[in-house]
């Protein structure tokens, strides 16, 4: 045939398949019948995670606005020149093809426009011979009657394959040059815009990324969006990973195998940096469960809120005089980590050694809906009503998670203000709710600083800058997990040792295992600048004072008071008690007794401390001087009036005791006498039931019915309690 009468056949054919081809109904969606993956890229830009896409292709939908105007460029150089002037199919280059193809048959020459292969691509078809070749030209041409040739061309840079089981320039771009297709440069463009040629054989052994896979998991699950921008720092992130990495591989031969940790910016409430576990690959460590969400007990890093409560609720303020003592609680009889007792300390200092019987003792005494209320406004999941708890929440016996514990002390960066944590940089900033008072956190962050860092081998003076890190450990029951996390800078970080099978390991203590990878943490953050106290410097509003007071007691310094100290108040709230710890009396000269009279006398000055904290510091080793016997000629009359009458502390008021005829039992009677109390007298309605060292308990036998306990010590002071015992059979 001619090639003029070839070139009109063809004109023909091509004009009766246009036709055809606009009765066809409107082709669906270009990117519909595809699966695609989904990248989680860090702060700047970076790919931190690509996915595969369901049908195990990496194929990343890209708009064509966010394409390299290089990559656009040389595709269209590369693959279809004439692709802004042809209706989808190139007749010249077509006729052209089919006479070398198949009038000459020297060789095979394609003639696919760019809509021809998205044709292809699309519909699955085989245009290797003439049938498929003639639906693969239909298709094109139906295509650019409902498209446009920037919805073509988008659509083939995103479906065309770039070797192995990489599809799309997006996922390409990625893999060959591990940047986002946006910010390739003219020879990259020119590079992979030549793969889709023969992709088999230009294709590339590139691994893609997988940064941060726990994180990048978690921002997957809380969207649907294909490409999404995240808060992470990459640089960071990679610093915590080998400092983690690093920490657990030197302290190996502890049983240490798995730690992680959290870094947010309170400021922003940004994640910046997520470690969920030692080593993602590591299936003997359970490598893959992530720390980041796992429901852990917290031990003692709950503390600081209880505290924070009571300084708001005006119970204490931090240099408020705390009894860590043996107690009981119903039947809870909480102890400390070390198993000893430290005896009267200030409530500061019971917060930073963490002693168990100060935190309970407070939690018990907040009002409703005290640490289990404040933790469930939190968002802290707590599936159980308050009373199954009790008082051990507060030292570890709900569970929480990393991400729990780091908005919580993120919240006492910001003051008291609770927000969301931000780990795409789409989220919105909420501005929170309040759950403390900014005085309340500052009392609490105060004492936190003065939390001294874990055994070091340089002097704190060393240092370049003050940088103050408010921060707390936490050891689990049965050592199963240690804690650390505070604040520092514009950060608030948590650190994690344990075992994700729950096996307890006495190496795995809060102030020995997690606090020394959190301070490496800390120091390496530093030394890439300097940072500033954010938390201070966002501080408004603050009515806190600082005030003097008794560094004995920790009360208003009376005019007796030998050293005083100073300690932050929150005006009108925070407790203000006049000391009456030191006392001046007068010493018979020739006896060294008590003297009722001045003649003969001198003034001296006492400690009168309580029955219960004499006995504490006893049992703590802690030396006090007490006040000397009166003089036996001082009667009741010339003792009345001076020093403080017992207090009863057992029976408890408005308490029903029960009992039974067979078991009748003993209820112990106990009081809080003034120093100067050597002895107590115990009454049941009127009658005496027997006598005790102050400090000691005496038991008594009740009858059924109600009765008045009365005690009296040998000051003639006294106290009385009503009481109801009720029997049974």
């Amino acid at each position: 045939m001619r090639p003029r009468a070839a070139a009109g056949l063809a004109l023909s054919a091509l004009l009766a398949a246009a036709a055809l081809a606009r009765s066809l109904p409107r082709p669906a969606p270009l990117r519909e019948g595809f699966a695609f993956s989904r990248a989680v890229y860090a702060r700047d830009g970076r790919l931190l995670y690509l996915n595969l896409a369901a049908d195990g292709r990496y194929r990343l939908w890209v708009p064509l606005g966010e394409m390299s105007p290089f990559l656009i460029e040389a595709t269209l150089r590369q693959e279809d020149r004439r692709f802004r002037l042809h209706p989808g199919v190139d007749p010249a280059s077509l006729l052209r093809s089919a006479w070398i193809t198949y009038g000459s048959r020297t060789r095979r020459r394609g003639a696919s426009t760019i809509t021809m292969q998205l044709a292809r691509l699309k519909y699955g078809l085989d245009s290797s011979r003439p049938p498929g070749k003639a639906v693969q030209i239909l298709r094109a041409l139906q295509l650019e009657m409902f498209y446009s040739k920037d919805r073509i061309l988008e659509a083939y840079l995103n479906l065309a394959p770039y070797g192995g089981n990489i599809e799309g320039a997006g996922a390409a771009s990625l893999a060959y040059f591990g940047k986002d297709v946006s910010r390739l440069d003219r020879s990259e463009a020119i590079a992979l815009s030549a793969i889709p040629q023969n992709p088999i054989r230009r294709a590339l052994s590139k691994k893609l990324l997988s940064a941060a896979p726990h994180f990048t998991r978690r921002v997957l699950a809380r969207t649907r969006d294909e490409r999404v921008i995240s808060t992470l720092d990459l640089d960071a992130q990679r610093l915590l990973e080998r400092l983690v990495g690093g920490y657990v591989e030197r302290r190996r031969d502890q049983g240490i195998k798995n730690a992680a940790a959290m870094l947010v910016d309170f400021t922003s409430m940004e994640v910046v940096a997520a470690v969920g576990s030692a080593n993602y690959r590591d299936d003997a460590i359970l490598g893959q469960v992530s720390a980041l969400t796992a429901r852990r007990s917290p031990g003692s890093t709950l503390k600081p809120f209880a505290y924070a409560l009571a300084f708001e609720q005006g119970l204490i303020h931090p240099e408020s005089l705390l009894k860590d003592a043996p107690a009981a609680f119903g039947a809870d009889h909480p102890e400390n980590f070390d198993g000893d007792f430290a005896g009267p300390l200030p409530a500061r200092e019971a917060l930073i050694k963490s002693r168990n019987v100060p935190a309970v003792t407070l939690a018990a005494a907040l009002a409703a809906p005290g640490l289990h209320g404040f933790l469930k406004a939190a968002g802290v999941d707590l599936p159980f009503p308050a009373e199954r708890y009790g008082l051990g929440l507060v030292l570890g016996a709900g569970e929480t998670t990393m991400e729990d514990l780091a908005r919580l002390y993120a919240m006492l960066g910001n003051g008291g203000r609770l927000q969301p944590l931000r780990r795409a940089a789409a989220d919105p900033r909420e501005p929170g709710a309040r759950l403390l008072s900014p005085d309340a956190v500052f009392l609490t962050m105060e004492s936190l600083k003065t939390n001294p860092r874990p055994r070091q081998s340089f002097r704190e003076e060393w240092r370049a800058d003050a940088l103050p890190v408010y921060w707390k450990t936490g050891t689990s029951w049965a050592f199963r997990d240690a804690w650390s996390a505070g604040v520092f800078g514009r950060y608030a970080l948590v650190v994690w040792i344990g075992d994700f099978r729950g096996e307890g390991n006495p190496a795995f203590v809060g102030a020995e295992a997690a606090a020394p990878l959190f301070f490496d943490i800390v120091d390496a953050l530093r030394a890439r600048g300097p940072m500033r106290d954010e938390y201070a410097l966002g501080q408004r509003g603050l009515t806190a004072v600082s005030l003097e007071v008794c560094a004995v007691s920790g009360a208003s310094p009376g005019p007796h008071c030998p050293r005083r100290a100073r300690t932050w108040f929150i005006p009108g709230v925070s407790p203000i008690a006049a000391c009456d710890v030191h006392r001046e009396v007068l010493v018979d000269k020739a006896t060294g007794k008590r003297a009722c009279r001045h003649a003969g006398a001198r003034a001296e000055v006492y400690e009168f401390w309580p029955s219960d904290l004499l006995r504490l510091f006893r049992q703590a080793g802690i030396p006090r001087r007490r006040p000397p016997d009166f003089a036996p000629e001082c009667g009741l009359a010339d003792r009345a009036g001076r020093g403080l009458p017992p207090r009863i502390t057992s029976p408890l008021n408005g308490v029903t005791y029960h009992a039974s005829a067979a078991a009748p039992g003993a209820i112990p009677l106990s009081a809080v006498a003034d120093a100067d109390a050597r002895e107590l007298f115990w009454f049941a309605d009127g009658a005496l039931v027997g006598h005790a060292l102050a400090g000691k308990p005496l038991f008594w036998t009740p009858r059924p019915g109600r009765s008045t306990v009365r005690v009296v010590d040998d000051q003639g002071r006294g106290d009385a309690r009503d009481i109801e015992v009720a029997f049974s059979e």
